[in-house]
C-alpha cells in the first residue's frame, strides 16, 4: 500500500503569528522525499494552492469547522491556532479524499534523518505526544489507517466537545478533543523515537540536536523558515530546503 504523506494549509485568521506559503509545502515535500524510503505520494489539503508545485496532489479544503475558534485563550490576547478543520480526515472524508493510509505533518517541521522507522509500522493510529503538561497529544504529526479512529470526527459536537477538552485541562483545539475522545493511552511518538519539540527540547539546549533526532517540530512562536531560526542554527539551513 502506498503511504499518502502530506499537510494542511489554510489562510490563517487575521493576527495569527505565522504566514503559510506554498513554498513551505514544497520544502516539506522535498524533506519527505529525501528521508522517507518506502513508496509514498505527497498531498496538500488547502484553500489556496498558490505556489504549490504541480507534482503535489492538491486536495481542496472543506469548509466544515472553518469558523470554529480554539477555546484556549492566550493570556497575551494573541490569536490561537484552531485546527478543528482537520477533524473530517478521521472519517470517510479521509478515506475518500486522501487514501487508505496517511501520515499528516504540520509544515513547520525540519526532517533531519531517515523517518521510515516512524511510519513503516503496523499500528492503525499513532500521534505525537507529551509536548504540553497534562495534554496527551499534539496534532502536529499523525499517522492513521483511514477511519481507524472515526469516532474523533463522528462524535464531535462543535459546542460540547471543546468543553470536554477544556474540562480535562487539555491545551489546544483539535488535539484537546482527540485526547478527550480517545483517552490518554494511544500510541505516540516521543523523543525516544527521535521526534523533538524545538520549543521544549532543542531551544533550551542552545539549539544542539540530540544524536537520535529525526524530526524537529517548531510548534510555537518560531518557524523553521523564519530569519531567527535560519540565522541561529546551521542544521536548519542545511536541512530545511
Amino acid at each position: 500500500m502506498t503511504l499518502q504523506v502530506g499537510c494542511f494549509k489554510w489562510r490563517p485568521a487575521p493576527g495569527y503569528r505565522s504566514k503559510f506559503e506554498g513554498a513551505y509545502v514544497n520544502v516539506l515535500r522535498n524533506m519527505v522525499r529525501r528521508h522517507l524510503h518506502i513508496p509514498h505520494e505527497f498531498f496538500c489539503i488547502t484553500d489556496d494552492p498558490t505556489g504549490i508545485d504541480q507534482d503535489i496532489r492538491v486536495i481542496p479544503l472543506w469548509d466544515e469547522f472553518s469558523t470554529l475558534k480554539s477555546p484556549h485563550v492566550s493570556p497575551t490576547g494573541t490569536v490561537q491556532p484552531s485546527c478543528y478543520r482537520r477533524l473530517p480526515m478521521y472519517g470517510e472524508t479521509g478515506r475518500r479524499l486522501i487514501g487508505e493510509r496517511f501520515w499528516v505533518l504540520d509544515m513547520d517541521v525540519v526532517i533531519l534523518n531517515d523517518v521510515t522507522p516512524l511510519v513503516d509500522i503496523p499500528d492503525d493510529f499513532k500521534i505525537w505526544g507529551d509536548t504540553a503538561k497534562g495534554t496527551p497529544y499534539n496534532g502536529s504529526m499523525q499517522l492513521m489507517t483511514a477511519c481507524a479512529r472515526r469516532q474523533v470526527y463522528e462524535t464531535f459536537d462543535p459546542v460540547e466537545s471543546p468543553k470536554r477538552g477544556r474540562a480535562l485541562g487539555y491545551i489546544g483545539s483539535d488535539q484537546a478533543w482527540i485526547g478527550a475522545c480517545l483517552g490518554p493511552n494511544e500510541k505516540k511518538w516521543t523523543a525516544r523515537d527521535g521526534v523533538y519539540s524545538y520549543r521544549n527540547e532543542i531551544k533550551p539546549q542552545g539549539g544542539k540536536l540530540p544524536h537520535n533526532a529525526r524530526i524537529v517540530i517548531f510548534h510555537g512562536q518560531v518557524d523553521p523558515w523564519s530569519h531567527q531560526a535560519q540565522m541561529q542554527h546551521k542544521w536548519v539551513r542545511e536541512h530545511y530546503r
